[in-house]
């Protein structure tokens, strides 16, 4: 395996030490190490991890990178877009917030770039730079950031207040002016009750009147 999938991610010399390490413990196994306890294979299986852990860790690392450096991407061009887009659903946030988002947005690009530059001048013996734990953190941390911004909910409109009504006037209220009305034409009639008749303008017809007919 050492000289076929793990080829590209162990030196030479490397390569061949731990083969060597391993015949030695296979021929240790069926011979000397046959009767031993569970503590001694232990310590025998970790002495080989010590070596062969890092081999398998770069290999892992290599091809595992791609698809988890395509996640952060996806996720900060997500909010890039966000941020530019003209979808009315996003009016309501201020353009400082915006701009937040935006700055996180390019410092995660940078670090990506940054640590893919670095990790691409490496051999894939070496060991790796950029790991994928560290940009599954980084994109953990962009959506962290981002999200509570970018998904802020619109503020409910204020409700507008209805026109005043007056209050409903009571019985008493409503009785009150057909009263005034009452007692104004009661005031009145007594006042033509007691109105004195005019003086005629024509004069009376006297005695004297017919006196005089007699008299003719």
């Amino acid at each position: 395996m050492l000289n076929e999938k793990y080829q590209e991610f162990v030196i030479a010399q490397e390569r061949e030490e731990f083969i060597a390490k391993l015949q030695e413990v296979e021929d240790w196994l069926y011979e000397d190490g046959e009767d031993e306890t569970k503590g001694v294979y232990v310590a025998k299986l970790e002495e080989l991890k010590k070596q062969g852990d890092p081999i398998e860790q770069r290999y892992k690392e290599t091809t595992e990178r791609g698809s988890v450096v395509d996640q952060l991407a996806y996720c900060i061009n997500s909010y890039r877009e966000a941020v530019m887009s003209n979808d009315p659903k996003f009016d309501h946030i201020d353009i400082s917030e915006k701009e937040k988002v935006l700055n996180e947005c390019v410092e995660a690009e940078n670090w990506l770039r940054e640590k893919k530059q670095q990790q691409e001048s490496l051999p894939k013996y070496a060991t790796p730079v950029l790991l994928t734990a560290d940009i599954r953190n980084k994109a953990e941390a962009v959506d962290r950031f981002c999200k509570p911004i970018m998904t802020k909910p619109k503020p409910k409109p204020k409700p507008t207040k209805p026109p005043a009504t007056p209050p409903p006037q009571s019985d008493e209220e409503q009785q009150q002016p057909q009263e005034n009305a009452n007692g104004s034409t009661d005031e009145n009639a007594g006042n033509n009750g007691n109105q004195v008749p005019t003086e005629s303008t024509e004069p009376m017809e006297t005695d004297n009147k017919a006196e005089n007919t007699g008299s003719s």
